[in-house]
């Protein structure tokens, strides 16, 4: 396919870190994105949460699967765009590399613990995972992926952590955008987690579908399926539902974006980044109904009284840890103890913190659990 020519090429990128030969086979953004999923944080996503805890049910979306969807809805706009595909797929596989356990619950937690020494940001994680904490290579640390595509991962910062962002972070001192690729892997993963969420929700029982027909992206949707199958189950009324709540998402974000972008006529890359605001976005009867779902959905779901429960437990438990390995960092395991100490000799007290966060926010919500049941649970003597 061919390239628009404001879409991020190999030809143009601004390389990597550490300078490597070209790849013999494979594009500079295709080596990026089979570096992401060889990585061990990708694997670790399997078993971190999106919604609903692992232990809750195998058949909700965990952060794995939440990545793997985000990237097939990004390909698909970025196809139809003529932007770059691999470069749309690697930013969307790795957007949550640095996501905590027990997902927006252990951020928070996180974030808490280290409000005296910066903060935590699983998009400032993510980055720091793919440019330092993976451990494959023999002449670089992390992965040493494309600048697109850091700049990709790297979504939103809060203005405290701008210097922390590193080269990534550019565009946010200076106040421009990312490429068009990162703009549509943002836009992709909100339509997949406000719409799988909702299919989850229902899933565990959660959310009624007669106080959904108020919404106006799931009413019409809902009224089209129930009038064309009146004889379909219930579970089959929910899934053509949402793959059509889906689709006409992404439709409108491709036919608006594509007018904008042909009224503004960036000639390359670097005019995208360039220009006042992002060109990837929904029309604004679109983005009202978008953000009425999500508004119920924060209501609804996140604050319906079992996630509540699940998310105060998630926080306790990340909490004490982070206290647990302050207070004695001997109850390390030995590796992640000597990189928490090289950390504490070249930062001090906030290195040391950073670096337990790092092994914290690496723990799968299993992982976490065991953790916290091996320093906490008196029977628990390993």
């Amino acid at each position: 396919m061919e390239l628009a020519p404001y879409a991020a090429s190999d030809a143009t990128t601004r390389g990597r870190v550490y300078e490597e030969s070209a790849p013999d086979w494979r594009g500079e953004f295709q080596r990026d994105r089979d570096r992401i999923i060889h990585c061990a944080a990708f694997r670790r996503l399997e078993y971190k949460t999106q919604v609903f805890v692992n232990h809750e049910g195998d058949m909700f979306r965990t952060r794995l699967t939440h990545s793997i969807e985000v990237a097939q809805i990004a390909r698909t706009i970025a196809r139809a765009l003529s932007l770059n595909e691999d470069l749309t797929e690697a930013i969307a596989l790795a957007h949550d590399l640095g996501h905590a356990p027990f997902g927006h619950a252990g951020q928070e937690s996180l974030n808490g613990c280290m409000r005296e020494y910066g903060g935590f940001e699983h998009n400032l994680q993510s980055l720091r995972v793919v440019e330092l904490l993976e451990e494959h290579y023999a002449s670089f640390p992390g992965l040493n992926l494309s600048f697109e595509t850091r700049e990709g991962i790297l979504k939103h910062c809060a203005r405290a952590n701008h210097e922390r962002a590193g080269e990534a972070g550019v565009r946010f001192r200076a106040g421009g955008q990312p490429g068009l690729e990162a703009q549509v892997a943002d836009l992709a993963d909100e339509i997949a987690y406000n719409n799988h969420d909702l299919d989850d929700g229902l899933r565990a029982g959660l959310i009624e579908v007669a106080k959904l027909e108020e919404i106006t992206l799931f009413r019409e949707p809902y009224l089209e399926v129930c009038r064309r199958w009146p004889e379909l189950s219930q579970r089959g009324v929910i899934h053509e539902v949402i793959r059509r709540m889906v689709n006409r998402q992404v439709c409108d974000l491709i036919e608006t974006s594509r007018d904008l972008i042909a009224s503004v006529a960036p000639a390359d890359i670097d005019a995208v980044r360039a220009h006042d605001g992002p060109l990837i976005r929904f029309e604004s009867t679109m983005q009202a109904a978008h953000r009425e779902l999500k508004h119920y959905l924060g209501t609804h779901l996140y604050r319906h009284y079992r996630v509540h429960r699940m998310t105060t437990k998630a926080k306790r438990t990340l909490k004490a840890l982070f206290e647990a390995f302050m207070v004695d960092s001997q109850v390390l395991p030995p590796t992640t103890r000597s990189r928490v100490q090289a950390l504490q000799e070249t930062d001090g007290e906030a290195g040391k913190a950073r670096g337990i966060v790092d092994y914290i926010a690496g723990m799968t919500d299993r992982y976490a659990i065991a953790e916290y049941e091996r320093l906490f649970t008196p029977s628990q003597l390993t």
